[in-house]
């Protein structure tokens, strides 16, 4: 047997246990929710952490009663990085473990890969990852952001004074389908505040993607033409520590050319020597390091479950915007069913829109009444010496997702709802 699979087994014993359940099973009368996130390849560094999150989340609402006076029990499975498993994974869940609802994906290629699979079953996903929008899908919830809650505030913060007042921007992603729909929109939009083809530089790597010694020259050598430059990141996965690390050792520094990433948080950077990283930018929603009584149960919660589950570094457990994300939605899940009184996904689907919960970002979020996104307040935090981030800018509401952006063609004419199927 092997760490992952014996890890797996503690943690669904614990939660067992938790739920007052005997013989180490669930009872029969329970509500099957699936979990599908990459536990192995090369996303596992970002969705292990949203594993653990829900399974801690479930955790929490059996031992206040469960739902409906029933109790929830998760069925794991690991797509493993591999975007058509993803598919085969979700069908799984929905066809032969007949799960009530799932949680899960991050990159939008996993997520492309399994709507087909959730509008022919009728099955209902949450997402909680930020991602390009020019979707909305009737089976999905996306309690991440749309590019109006992360991508443009992050630009426009770089092109303020505050944030450098960038003449130049490199675009630089891994190659899918998230960050070159989100730097077509970025693109566009900077040429509505003036900035001219000449003054950005768009570069993408693949998957799993390390050698980024002759990205960072070419970088260098793009921002030394006399114009102040900054970086927009959408790399995800494992390739963020190579790229974090290339960016220190070749002296690369936030006074001189910013970085602000979108799919780099706290947990991303537990693996990173963060000394030189120190001023860098990231744009969520959340940071651990916010200050409110909803963050400080959520974090302790957490770090809490992590010595529990006796994971991989729990000493060191952080949270971050996903995990939130993630937190948020199993929540309005389960109030959306006592509201229906049932788990019917076109039932629960008509009873999440307005629903509310008080994030542990601080703030009341509300599920839009019409277009599956959660309203999220926008915050950039700058890296700490320890990891962290300290948030240097913030709206002061929360902020309606804008799934169809205003900066693609045609998009005016789309509905903020979605079609029926």
């Amino acid at each position: 047997m092997n760490r992952r699979t014996a890890l797996k087994l503690v943690t669904v014993c614990t939660l067992a246990a938790a739920s007052g359940l005997s013989g180490g099973a669930f009872a029969a009368d329970t509500i099957k929710v699936g979990i599908l996130h990459s536990l192995s390849g090369t996303m596992a560094i970002s969705e292990s952490a949203l594993e653990q999150t829900a399974l801690m989340t479930i955790a929490e609402i059996n031992a206040q009663g469960g739902v409906m006076g029933k109790q929830l029990e998760p069925v794991v499975v690991d797509p493993a990085s591999n975007w058509p498993l993803f598919a085969e994974k979700a069908r799984q869940l929905l066809s032969k473990d007949k799960v009530a609802v799932v949680f899960g994906c991050w990159t939008s290629v996993s997520r492309k890969s399994v709507l087909p699979v959730f509008r022919e079953l009728n099955g209902l996903l949450f997402y909680p990852v930020q991602y390009e929008g020019e979707e909305l899908e009737k089976n999905v919830f996306y309690t991440g952001a749309a590019p109006n809650q992360q991508a443009i505030p992050a630009v426009d913060y770089l092109l303020s004074k505050d944030g450098g007042e960038a003449k130049r921007f490199v675009l630089l992603g891994t190659d899918y389908v998230y960050p070159r729909t989100t730097n077509k929109i970025l693109r566009a939009y900077l040429h509505t505040k003036g900035i001219q083809d000449a003054d950005i530089m768009e570069e993408y790597t693949p998957f799993g993607y390390s050698d980024y010694q002759t990205i960072i020259a070419k970088i260098k050598d793009f921002s030394s033409q006399g114009k102040k430059t900054a970086v927009v990141s959408t790399i995800n996965g494992d390739s963020n520590v190579p790229f974090y690390k290339e960016l220190g050792n070749a002296g690369l520094k936030a006074t001189d050319v910013p970085v602000v990433a979108f799919s780099v948080g706290e947990e991303e950077l537990r693996g990173v020597d963060t000394k030189p990283l120190v001023g860098e930018l990231a744009a969520w929603n959340y940071f651990m390091s916010v200050k409110n009584p909803e963050n400080t149960k959520f974090t302790k919660m957490y770090r809490d479950w992590a010595k529990k589950q006796k994971l991989p570094n729990a000493d060191t457990a952080v949270t971050n915007d996903p995990m939130e994300a993630t937190y948020v939605g199993i929540h309005m899940w389960k109030q959306a069913v006592e509201k229906a009184h049932s788990t019917d996904v076109d039932k629960v689907i008509a009873a999440m829109g307005g629903q509310t919960f008080k994030a542990p970002s601080g703030f009341t979020l509300e599920m839009d009444p019409k277009n599956h996104h959660l309203h999220k307040p926008v915050m950039i935090g700058e890296v700490k010496a320890n990891g962290q981030f300290n948030v240097v800018w913030k709206t002061k509401e929360p902020v309606k997702a804008q799934p169809w952006s205003p900066f693609i063609a045609g998009n005016d004419k789309k509905k903020d709802e979605p079609e029926a199927n």
